[in-house]
């Protein structure tokens, strides 16, 4: 589909038809020139304005280092368990530097003792009293280190107890809030829905794992794969992935989600159908999107370049051209 080249379209998708796509009025002052003006060129055919559009954006692949964002306030619950830690910490080194003073006096003693003994008969009576002033405050000395025992044990129960507890907490907080990632794949030309796989690793999802899906989805004939700039994008393995299929990768501007507008909406639309939706675990999740895929590409889809037509039967008739 071809667009009357005087009419101004907002910017969305490249692949979705030739665009003439308006700049806003700080780019107009700032350059005359932006990659999104090679869909301007109606006598260009759509593969190599793309080609060119991909050259003209390469430089989005280069990872930037930005600056980092000023650190989040800590919740309360974090500052209590750090400060805690941080007691227990000090507790512990009180702790060693006990055990160390009570093993010097235990091996004081020892030697005291065996130089008594060492002590001949008329030795013996005459530090007899000497001597059992030392066994007395040995045996004051052993009583208070059985009382700090005491004390120590009831203070690690007490410690296991209120971590148990914590860990406990933090595991239900969890799964209270647990994420799940979805990945959307359309089709920019059908409007097909191609997969809507689910990752139980949320945020955690690995660039490895987002390609192992991509295999399983992408079609063979597949030239360009529009994307933000998001990390698992950005991986060797997707690159990799890039080069084993030998398609054109084009992500868009940051912030600029209308780039990629028809894989937004898409998301608007899902959003929308799953809001009357519950779930309780990614196997449940996964089978909504299941029925949600088979309604969305069975219905009438009004981006079509042929009203009234659904994504299936639109890829159908062009099968057929």
């Amino acid at each position: 589909m071809k667009h009357i080249a005087q009419e101004r379209l907002p910017a969305v998708s490249g692949s979705s038809g030739r665009l003439l796509v308006q700049p806003s009025p700080t780019e107009q002052e700032g350059s005359h020139w932006w990659p999104g003006l090679v869909f301007a060129d109606a006598e260009l055919e759509y593969e190599e304005a793309m080609h060119r559009y991909a050259a003209a954006t390469s430089d989005r692949l280069v990872h930037v280092k930005t600056e980092r964002s000023p650190k989040l306030q800590v919740p309360r619950e974090w500052r209590i368990a750090t400060q805690e830690r941080a007691e227990r910490h000090a507790v512990l080194q009180q702790r060693r530097q006990e055990d160390k003073a009570w093993k010097a006096a235990k091996a004081e003693h020892r030697q005291a003792r065996r130089a008594y003994q060492e002590l001949s008969r008329s030795g013996h009576q005459q530090q007899r009293e000497s001597w059992e002033e030392t066994l007395a405050a040995w045996s004051k000395l052993r009583e208070q280190r059985r009382n700090a025992l005491l004390v120590r044990q009831r203070e690690n129960q007490a410690w296991h107890v209120r971590n148990q507890q914590r860990m406990t907490d933090a595991q239900q907080q969890i799964e209270d809030r647990l994420w799940l990632a979805i990945l959307v794949v359309t089709d920019n030309c059908t409007r097909q829905s191609l997969g809507l796989p689910v990752f139980s690793a949320g945020a955690k999802l690995t660039g490895q794992e987002l390609v192992d899906a991509l295999r399983t989805i992408l079609p063979d004939e597949l030239q360009f794969f529009i994307s933000d700039q998001g990390t698992h994008f950005r991986t060797k393995a997707f690159a990799h992935l890039v080069t084993e299929h030998n398609f054109v990768h084009v992500p868009v501007y940051r912030h600029r989600p209308e780039s990629n507008g028809i894989a937004e909406r898409f998301v608007l639309t899902l959003k929308d159908w799953l809001r009357g939706c519950f779930w309780q675990s990614a196997d449940e999740l996964a089978r909504l999107l299941s029925e949600f895929e088979i309604e969305y590409n069975d219905r009438p889809h009004q981006g079509l370049a042929i009203p009234g037509l659904s994504p299936n039967e639109f890829a159908k008739r062009i099968w057929l051209m």
